[in-house]
């Protein structure tokens, strides 16, 4: 039976390319992602149950309404994206252990209800100015827009001492040995 490994962290903190690393140098650990659902349009080669399953507003609201979701958000209107119960059970069944990669409060309800199956981990920039510095430098969003990552990270950094553990990542391969480190050790348990 599958674990369950939770990632969260404000934008620019290097999340992504923490578990990309992990699941690409470390294939011995078995990690697969949590297949999530969206109501959003596939877009480009994206195929229904690899990239996402793809619903309907409705078929997600009927989803929500009968409890199916670990967890979900409404990201704009009738825009939504979760996580379904059924597809973690499958996957951990298979023996894979279920990667998710969420924002904070998603992060805390997927904790909350898996307990010690779920290692849950907040990857932290070194500070705000640092993370400042690394939006600006990834030159893809406007001056407001960084703003308002910068506010929205202020307020995930609250949310750090609810997880398992903190990774500072003020040093990306440092960052990544101790992730591995982290979660190999949940592993073995």
């Amino acid at each position: 039976m599958g674990k369950l490994i939770i990632f969260s962290a404000p934008s620019g903190s290097g999340k992504s390319t923490i578990v990309s690393w992990l699941m690409k140098e470390h294939p011995e650990l078995k990690l697969a992602f949590s297949i999530s659902c969206t109501s959003r349009a596939p877009r480009g080669t994206e195929r229904n149950g690899v990239e996402y399953f793809f619903l309907t507003a409705d078929e997600f609201k009927k989803k929500i309404q009968a409890g199916e979701f670990l967890e979900y958000e409404e990201v704009y209107t009738d825009r939504f994206y979760g996580t379904l119960k059924s597809q973690v059970e499958t996957q951990t069944a298979r023996g894979e252990n279920v990667v998710f990669d969420v924002d904070v409060k998603g992060g805390c309800n997927i904790k909350r209800q898996y307990g010690d199956r779920a290692l849950s981990l907040f990857i932290q920039p070194p500070s705000i100015d640092e993370l400042r510095n690394r939006l600006v430098h990834r030159a893809t969003d406007a001056p407001e827009v960084i703003e308002q990552r910068l506010a929205k990270a202020s307020y995930e950094l609250t949310f750090a001492p609810q997880f398992d553990h903190v990774v500072v990542n003020d040093n990306l391969s440092k960052a990544e040995e101790e992730t591995y480190r982290l979660v190999k050790e949940f592993l073995e348990k």
